[in-house]
């Protein structure tokens, strides 16, 4: 039987890259892909895959938030994040959101298969560049480096409302995504600047850019 595995990345290039390199190989099918991580919720709840490849930088939903909704709704999927930052905070992160594996885009290829199949068998897999960094962080961090974990005090809503307002979203626009009212998304962001202890829009986006919530131009 197939291994069916699900793409979610913003670059068609990427995903027609990762299809053509997975189903290369015997015993793997690629069943659908997504270039938002909000279409990938939806489509993964309906496709069933056994196996998900999620870039984290996308926009309206960022993969990691959508591995946290893809995680409750349909547990029996495993994921794999699949990107360009290899910080410990993105990784650990991942990790929390129930992602399974964590590759970092460059340089990945055949190591995607060893991914795939080892996170279906029941494995966690970390590229050994991934794995090395962690284990300096957590190093450092023993040494007495505090690490900034504001973002796990937001809930998972505030989260959506503190992305796609760093993407440039209008209050009337996020009300139409999420869909909440318009004073709805108002509450959040000022609850999202109280909890975060941040002024402005400005401090907003510099957060959600560097806990990779979203990506700089």
């Amino acid at each position: 039987m197939n291994i069916t595995v699900f793409l979610a990345d913003d670059h068609a290039v990427m995903r027609d890259g990762l299809k053509l390199l997975l189903e290369s190989q015997a015993g793997i099918q690629v069943v659908g892909a997504a270039g938002d991580g909000r279409e990938a919720v939806r489509l993964v709840a309906r496709l069933r895959p056994q196996v998900a490849l999620m870039d984290i930088s996308m926009p309206q939903m960022n993969g990691i938030e959508a591995t946290r909704q893809i995680r409750e709704t349909c547990p029996e999927t495993k994921i794999i994040i699949l990107s360009m930052h290899s910080s410990s905070d993105h990784v650990l992160q991942a990790l929390q959101a129930g992602a399974r594996g964590y590759l970092l885009k460059a340089g990945a290829g055949d190591e995607v298969i060893k991914a795939v199949r080892a996170v279906h068998a029941g494995e966690r897999y970390l590229s050994k560049k991934v794995s090395d960094r962690v284990i300096d962080d957590f190093l450092r961090l023993t040494e007495g480096t505090i690490t900034d974990n504001r973002l796990a005090a937001l809930s998972a809503r505030e989260r959506e409302v503190l992305q796609l307002v760093a993407e440039g979203y209008s209050t009337a626009e996020i009300a139409g995504i999420l869909p909440l009212s318009a004073k709805t998304v108002e509450s959040y962001r000022s609850r999202i600047m109280e909890k975060l202890d941040l002024k402005n829009l400005a401090a907003m986006i510099k957060f959600a850019i560097r806990h990779g919530l979203t990506q700089a131009d």
